[in-house]
């Protein structure tokens, strides 16, 4: 089974528990894997016998728990010192036998040792709010009151991207998302309603993001 996992700036962790499972042509080895941050959408394909969980986190706060960023797949050798317990939750993953149990172990997990409070710097949390609000990057320093440099090194040194690239990828997630919704949609005024300059431009977006165009969004 091949999927498409489409970028959305997070970082994610995995637990792969059995079977071959492949990010790209990388094979990812049974253990908790530590990924990137995603930039561009990859393909995941899994094996018959496959098992998979994972954890993924919303933009920056990946970076904020571990302390560090990944440049691809890498497992873990220890635990993070602000993320305890990830060798035994890998360990309860896989011994439990259905993916319910799965999510209630997660779950679990979650609730003893997630905390976000004060996870992010203010002007990062700002930042990354004012984008979901659909804020242009230059007006950002207006909004939160700090300078466009000073948000561009946050999101350099959490997310190892520029504001323009986050909102890049927004953009494109949020028109996947509204295709999906609406079969019947005109791709031109898709293109409209979600800033692209034309439909060649959203198209263009699309290939370089999502690695898909729009019109394969409904396939």
């Amino acid at each position: 089974m091949v999927k498409l996992l489409h970028s959305e700036a997070c970082s994610s962790i995995w637990f792969s528990l059995a079977g071959n499972v492949k990010i790209g042509d990388t094979p990812i080895p049974e253990g908790v894997i530590l990924l990137p941050v995603e930039k561009v959408s990859e393909t995941v394909s899994l094996s018959p016998k496959s098992q998979l969980a994972g954890i993924r986190f919303q933009p920056a706060i990946g970076y904020g728990l571990i302390g560090q960023h990944f440049d691809q797949p890498t497992a873990l050798t220890a635990d993070p010192e602000h993320l305890p317990g990830l060798s035994q939750l890998y360990s309860n993953l896989k011994s439990d036998h259905d993916n319910v149990s799965r999510v209630n172990t997660l779950q679990r997990w979650l609730s003893r040792h997630f905390r976000l409070t004060k996870t992010l710097p203010g002007p990062l949390k700002q930042a990354l709010d004012s984008f979901n609000e659909t804020t242009t990057p230059g007006t950002l320093n207006e909004q939160i009151g700090v300078s466009q440099r000073h948000v561009e090194r946050l999101f350099k040194h959490w997310m190892e991207m520029t504001p323009k690239q986050y909102q890049r990828i927004l953009r494109v997630k949020r028109a996947i998302d509204y295709i999906r919704e609406h079969s019947r949609a005109n791709l031109a005024e898709v293109a409209h309603q979600f800033g692209f300059s034309d439909q060649a431009h959203m198209t263009r977006e699309f290939r370089a993001i999502a690695r898909i165009t729009p019109g394969k969004v409904w396939g």
